[in-house]
């Protein structure tokens, strides 16, 4: 097998479902199989570097569908494995749980070889390409980032230099704060701290004494004691910061200048109301200043300066617990005693380079794990909608598909959608629209328009059924919609919904279903009989050395079910038994309905074709609302004698006879021994 394959996790507890899965992907992709939620678990756990998209039953043992994806989500397997759906199950609940959950796709059986090829396939490639803008966003946010931190340091490091210090003191603080805030995040919420806080709060901390650019410089590097002029003198570094912040020109209003402002101002501030330039007491004093205050002199203790030695960690922590540098708040003392293992070793090593890699890319992670559509939500808010509408317009070339836009209200549909509908690719103000509503009654698509504006962004998806008229037909059909916002995450703002038409049977409204309408049968949905000539006397013709056989099936004693039923039982019984052969057949093979309980099914075989026909018989057979369902069953293998529709479907007819006459509900195969069964025909 070519090792560079994509691979993909089917999981489903029928071995029939997996193998016609296999059959169909194979060629493309490297197939792993789990019969139920547990088995899939671990194929997650033991191959997540290698699966890139996931085939999902619902209804399975040990652990359904449902519980699988709630687990993806809680492990978060969701985020990097696109998860479709299988199942025979279409109610509308169903679906909407599904996306709810985060699967991004949804396939019913029976399986149709292309729309699943087609599915898998487009969610693939559209899960690289929001893989590679998510990528560039990355990119794109890492340099915002660097570029931001590069000109906050340029700046700290002046003023760090004009007071003769290290400039690994403004790294040293930054460092410290983010490890404190970080702890005390995990102990309470009192502070409403969100990861994005705690960004700001790191790169204001550099800022911190930016006020000293305007203290003398004989005050500012004076080895020895400060007197008490020049002592007030240096206590003003932490106003002319915050006044220089608040004559700001632009951007006053910005988190981070608020930040900076607080962190200037107040990191003086003592917790018993002893610090200065304000007095503040307790948590008047903001936990940015706080957490900077309680940096800022550590590093103060554990640094060289002109006028003192280093002292050493575990003395500097002792000093600031026994409130010898002034009172500092409780919890803050806490946090400093759970960090202060790890504090220490990471000052070790500490450096200009690495330290500013580490923490952008910190912050580029947090970013896009938690606040990236923040960074450009008109971009961000783009991209989601080229991605819906990929989806649902590409999912099958040519279905009835409408995007709805609020403002201003139109509609645009996809040029084919428009052409069957006999409307204008663009329609506004489409309640007013006299065409529009000559297809879905105004009345109706109100109704709609209300029902989408009732979604959130937890819960995007609508469904609703209507009579609408197509192609001059007036009938019942559902209408689905994906909602999309756009705005921040706390105020999303409705924009619009991409919506797509299906029949009551949630059939998507396609061209090659309408023209596959004269071909059906209309009770049992199967081919009728000469649609089935057409395709069967192609393959024969086609067969490129292929082997095929034709079965015919014929229902044991089925005036029973009518006689003391009812009709409409009856009907049921042949439905039932239709459901039975889609569910039983590969997609290449072809089912017809030929009379009133009479069927085909032409099907490729390998070697031994007696093994798949009692198969497909066993399957066929069995109880029905306490009617039987008996089948006398023929069948005929195609050769180069015999390649002929007609003559195979009399061949597999006379064997089916021959069942019937003898025992009933089993299978024959066709031999020579059959041929006097021909009459003339076998002449």
């Amino acid at each position: 097998m070519n090792d560079s394959k994509k691979t993909i996790l089917v999981v489903d507890d029928s071995e029939l479902n997996r193998a016609l899965l296999v059959d169909m992907l194979e060629s493309d992709f490297k197939i792993i199989e789990a019969q139920n939620g547990l088995e899939a678990m671990a194929a997650l756990v033991e191959h997540e570097m290698e699966i890139s998209l996931m085939l999902l039953d619902i209804v399975m043992p040990e652990m359904d569908g449902f519980e699988v994806l709630a687990m993806m989500n809680k492990q978060g397997y969701i985020k990097t494995i696109p998860v479709i759906m299988i199942s025979a199950e279409s109610g509308g609940s169903v679906i909407d749980r599904a996306y709810d959950l985060g699967a991004i796709d949804y396939i019913n059986r029976p399986f149709d070889e292309r729309t699943v090829k087609h599915r898998v396939m487009s969610n693939f490639v559209l899960t690289l390409k929001q893989k590679e803008l998510s990528e560039m966003l990355s990119e794109q946010i890492y340099e915002k980032e660097k570029n931001n931190s590069l000109m906050i340091e340029i700046l700290s490091h002046i003023v760090e230099f004009r007071n003769g210090e290290s400039g690994l003191h403004v790294l040293h603080v930054h460092t410290i704060t983010d490890f404190v805030l970080k702890a005390i995040v995990k102990k309470t919420n009192k502070y409403g701290l969100t990861p994005k806080d705690i960004r700001l709060i790191d790169n204001a901390s550099a800022l911190h004494d930016i006020g000293k650019i305007s203290v003398p410089s004989e005050v500012l590097n004076k080895p020895g004691r400060f007197t008490p002029e020049e002592f007030e003198i240096m206590k003003r570094h932490t106003v002319e910061g915050a006044n220089m912040l608040d004559n700001l020109p632009f951007h006053k209003d910005e988190a981070l200048v608020k930040y900076a402002y607080q962190i200037c101002r107040w990191h003086h501030e003592r917790y018993d109301g002893r610090g200065y330039p304000d007095g503040l007491k307790g948590d008047e004093i903001p936990i940015a200043a706080q957490a900077v205050s309680l940096a800022d002199v550590y590093d103060a203790l554990t640094s060289e300066r002109i006028y003192k030695p280093a002292l050493s960690h575990e003395r500097a922590i002792e000093m600031i617990l026994n409130n010898e540098c002034g009172v500092f708040n409780p919890l803050l003392l806490e946090c400093l005693k759970d960090i202060a293992p790890t504090l220490k070793k990471e000052l070790e090593v500490i450096s200009f380079g690495c330290a500013s890699e580490d923490s952008i890319d910190e912050s580029v992670r947090q970013i896009m794990r938690t606040d990236g559509n923040e960074i450009s939500s008109r971009t961000l808010n783009l991209i989601e909608r080229e991605r819906l509408k990929f989806k649902y317009l590409a999912d099958i070339s040519g279905e009835i598909t409408f995007e709805y836009i609020a403002a201003p209200e139109m509609l645009k549909l996809s040029d084919w959608g428009a052409d069957v509908l006999g409307v204008p690719s663009n329609i506004l103000d489409p309640l007013n629209n006299k065409k529009w509503c000559g297809i879905f009654r105004r009345d109706d698509f109100d109704d709609f328009i209300k029902r989408i504006h009732a979604t959130t962004p937890e819960h995007p998806v609508a469904t609703a059924k209507y009579k609408l008229v197509i192609s001059g037909e007036e009938r019942w059909n559902k209408v689905i919609a994906k909602v999309m916002f756009g705005g921040d995450t706390e105020a999303p703002e409705f924009e619009g919904a991409i919506c797509k038409i299906t029949d009551i049977n949630d059939e998507v409204i396609t061209l090659a279903n309408l023209e596959e309408k004269a071909e059906r049968d209309q009770l049992t949905g199967l081919f009728n009989r000469e649609a089935a000539r057409v395709r069967i006397s192609k393959l024969l013709t086609e067969s490129n050395g292929k082997k095929y056989a034709l079965a015919f099936l014929d229902f044991d004693d089925f005036k029973q079910a009518n006689d003391r039923h009812g009709h409409q039982f009856g009907d049921e019984t042949l439905i039932e038994f239709a459901r039975r052969i889609r569910a039983n057949i590969r997609a290449n093979d072809i089912a017809a309905r030929v009379g009133g309980d009479e069927f085909i099914i032409f099907m490729e075989y390998k070697d031994n074709v007696e093994a798949q026909v009692a198969r497909i018989h066993k399957r066929m057979t069995g109880d029905f609302k306490g009617f039987y369902i008996g089948i006398s069953m023929g069948v005929v293998c195609a050769d180069e004698n015999c390649i002929d529709f007609d003559e195979l479907y009399h061949k597999a007819d006379v064997a089916a006879y021959s069942v019937k006459r003898a025992t009933k509900n089993a299978y024959k195969i066709y031999n020579d021994s059959l041929s006097e069964l021909l009459g003339d025909d076998g002449e």
